[in-house]
């Protein structure tokens, strides 16, 4: 994992592109794998912001994670066409057999569980992600394999 210094640099490349502290934002989730109040702090010194401009960013996009997510990253659609075709009932299934809430990651960071509103492929719902590879149809016994 970079350190304070090399996340500054990284921050630093983006000022002056377009987006840049959004551009900032998704260099650290990649180098990193997810925002953690030190970057918040690095990226509104950089950019000039306030720390609230930029929680305001992080929390408005849902590729920015907070916390570490698990080795195995599962996203449930939760839809509306999704959800007609038995999404809920398999987001809820799927999270007491592996053990972790919708939106957390397992202690040992094996597994995290989110919810994700339309991967646009609404006519084949159910529909997931896992480890970021799109799955339609998706059934209970696919994602706990």
């Amino acid at each position: 994992m970079p350190g304070s210094e090399a996340i500054r640099e990284l921050v630093a490349a983006c000022v002056g592109k377009v987006g840049g502290p959004l551009v900032a934002l998704r260099k650290i989730v990649s180098a990193h794998g997810h925002i953690d109040d030190e970057h918040v702090g690095i990226v509104a010194d950089v950019f000039n912001l306030s720390l609230a401009d930029v929680r305001g960013i992080v929390s408005f996009y849902s590729d920015f994670r907070t916390t570490p997510r698990g080795r195995r990253h599962i996203r449930i659609c939760q839809a509306e066409a999704c959800q007609a075709v038995g999404s809920r009932r398999l987001t809820r299934e799927v999270a007491e057999a592996l053990g972790v809430e919708l939106g957390a990651t397992s202690e040992d960071l094996g597994v995290s569980l989110e919810a994700v509103y339309c991967l646009g492929l609404c006519a084949s719902g159910p529909c997931a992600t896992v480890d970021e590879r799109v799955v339609v149809r998706v059934t209970r016994e696919e994602l706990l394999r």
